[in-house]
């Protein structure tokens, strides 16, 4: 068995507020020397991308990769390199309003979604070429 690595500790002002009217609160050890974050950016699951921006300023920017998606448009595999623009721009919204954590994985879907546009976009113009041009040479 392993044991909880959580206790309770009396905090000031906390007396009435549990419900119980016991001057103790429960607390996580992972928890004690985090500032505490606003409700609206409480996360469960991964860490705020306030807490990231805060950890690594000097990474800059996130890469939206709008230029690789405008070039991907020019494939004819338009559902995919249209849904990689979108996602590039989300991404440059996302940077510009302070979110660096969307923008990061915004940025990644659109590079995927265009080097896939690319690559499907490569195979079908080859494709195309190569029964073209048999198609000449047996007429």
């Amino acid at each position: 068995l392993r044991g909880s690595k959580s206790f309770t500790a009396a905090l000031p002002g906390e007396t009435e507020r549990n419900g119980h009217g016991l001057a103790y609160k429960s607390v996580s050890v992972g928890h004690l020397e985090v500032a505490p974050l606003s409700p609206s950016r409480l996360s469960l699951g991964r860490a705020s991308s306030t807490a990231t921006s805060t950890v690594a300023p000097d990474q800059g920017r996130p890469r939206d990769y709008l230029v690789l998606a405008i070039f991907s448009c020019f494939c004819p595999v338009w559902p995919i390199n249209i849904v990689a623009l979108v996602f590039s721009i989300m991404s440059r919204n996302s940077g510009q309003q302070g979110d660096v954590d969307g923008a990061r994985r915004l940025g990644r879907m659109a590079r995927l979604l265009s080097i896939v546009s690319i690559v499907l976009g490569t195979i079908i113009i080859v494709l195309y070429i190569s029964i073209s041009v048999t198609g000449n040479v047996s007429s």
